[in-house]
C-alpha cells in the first residue's frame, strides 16, 4: 500500500535556506616552519624551471638570422 506523505509547511522550507549553524570549525593548525620551508621550495623550484625553459626555448622561437641558403645546381652555375 502507498503511504501519503505529510505536507512540509512552506515556511520551514524557506527556512532552511536561511539556516545558520550555530558550531563553529575547529581553528585552523599553523603550518610548521619547516612545512613553510618546504613550500617555498616547491614554488621556487616550479618557478625556476619554467624560467628555464622560457630562456632555453627562445633562441628556437626567434626568427633565423644571417645568410639564407639556397642551392645552386650545376646547370645553374654555368659549368
Amino acid at each position: 500500500m502507498f503511504r501519503r506523505r505529510e505536507s512540509v509547511p512552506f515556511s520551514f522550507v524557506a527556512e532552511s535556506d536561511r539556516f545558520r549553524s550555530n558550531v563553529s570549525p575547529p581553528p585552523r593548525e599553523r603550518p610548521s616552519v619547516s612545512q613553510l620551508t618546504a613550500r617555498s621550495l616547491v614554488g621556487l623550484t616550479v618557478i625556476a624551471g619554467l624560467v628555464g625553459a622560457v630562456v632555453l626555448g627562445l633562441p628556437a622561437l626567434s626568427p633565423a638570422q644571417g645568410p639564407t641558403h639556397t642551392e645552386q645546381t650545376e646547370a645553374a652555375q654555368g659549368r
